[in-house]
């Protein structure tokens, strides 16, 4: 089989998750969309979901997990166990001296379909793709990581390592089986920097997110005498990252697919004055004993705004959440937060 850097970032590459047991695998699949069509309003009756939700747990419905570049789990309630952080790997205690040799984890693993046929979360496909990095800058992936944070002036995200003195690291928490809360147990996360590996700030997740609106919205700004400065990417390539990608799907909004490392909801409207789906991107984040997610939510550009030169990217809004408990759900709180600003500022 082939298996391309593209199917590595949209996790359309076959490579397994935590769980080795493609059995189970399939089972909560077929679980989740028989909960999502139980799930499903009758097209006479009022629609009660708030707008841009998407279909979420609730009691009676087990969904899939939300992911980071980890996985957590849904509108998980306090004192809740997540069975997705029952899977051993989690809390794997082996230090690795490169990307490459953690590998050795799963490349021996068959794959659990063919590469491009199927939709699989896989934390390790990032461990691949950051190999890939490797080889190909020719320097560490870590070292490659945070001089690209050090253009962005993320000057307080860093690797999650045990044994470096971190300033104002938080303590993590996670509830046991009596549902009490705990300090969360010793992991080395440093067989998955990519896929969740670093520490970071609200501050940082921010200018992260206005970096990749800016590069998003760059282009579309005209008469602009030269003193635009170019995004820290082309503009055609976020909007390839923020293309969904057919055969995926996203279980933090229902409204949703997955494009290129983010998650994304186009804009739609079915019928006129009824629900209005926005146009954003974001990504939760879970490990053990932490929660976050990042959304951004692009203004919608008039060629007035474009041509007159007098308004400059990024124009949006952009929520980061960081929480130090483990199973907390928080992209549907981002939305909402999003959309109580974009409304005070069209109100104005």
């Amino acid at each position: 089989v082939t298996i391309t850097t593209r199917l590595l970032v949209s996790h359309l590459s076959g490579i397994r998750h935590y769980e080795k047991d493609i059995t189970k695998v399939k089972e909560e699949k077929e679980k989740a969309n028989r909960a999502f069509k139980l799930t499903k309003p009758h097209p006479g009756k009022e629609q009660k979901e708030k707008e841009g939700k998407g279909i979420e747990k609730t009691d009676s419905v087990k969904p899939r997990k939300e992911h980071e570049g980890e996985v957590k789990g849904q509108n998980s309630k306090p004192g809740r166990r997540d069975k997705e952080f029952e899977q051993e790997e989690y809390y794997l205690k082996e230090k690795f001296e490169s990307v490459i040799e953690s590998l050795k984890i799963f490349k021996n693993d068959p794959l659990f379909f063919k590469p491009g046929d199927q939709f699989l979360y896989s934390t390790y496909g990032f461990t691949l793709l950051s190999a890939i990095v490797e080889r190909v800058s020719g320097q560490k992936f870590t070292d490659y990581m945070l001089k690209m944070f050090r253009d962005l002036d993320m000057l307080s995200t860093v690797l999650d390592d045990n044994e470096a003195m971190i300033y104002n690291r938080a303590r993590c928490y996670v509830y046991n089986k009596k549902g009490r809360l705990v300090n969360a147990p010793y992991v080395d996360n440093s067989y998955k920097w990519a896929g969740g590996g670093f520490l970071s700030s609200v501050g940082d997740l921010l200018k992260f997110g206005n970096a990749l609106l800016y590069s998003y919205q760059a282009g579309q700004f005209k008469n602009t005498n030269g003193k635009l400065l170019p995004g820290y990417l082309k503009p055609d390539t976020v909007a390839m990252m923020w293309t969904p990608v057919p055969k995926t799907e996203v279980s933090w909004d229902r409204d949703g697919k997955y494009a290129m490392a983010w998650a994304v909801v186009e804009k739609k409207q079915q019928c006129g004055c009824c629900r209005q789906q926005r146009h954003y991107a974001s990504h939760t984040g879970g490990a053990v004993g932490a929660s976050s997610v990042l959304l951004i939510l692009p203004e919608e550009l008039d060629s007035e705004a474009t041509g007159t030169g007098l308004v400059a990217p990024p124009r949006g809004v952009i929520v980061s959440i960081i929480c130090n408990m483990q199973s907390v759900s928080l992209n549907s709180t981002a939305l909402k937060i999003a959309r109580e600003f974009d409304k005070e500022k069209r109100a104005q």
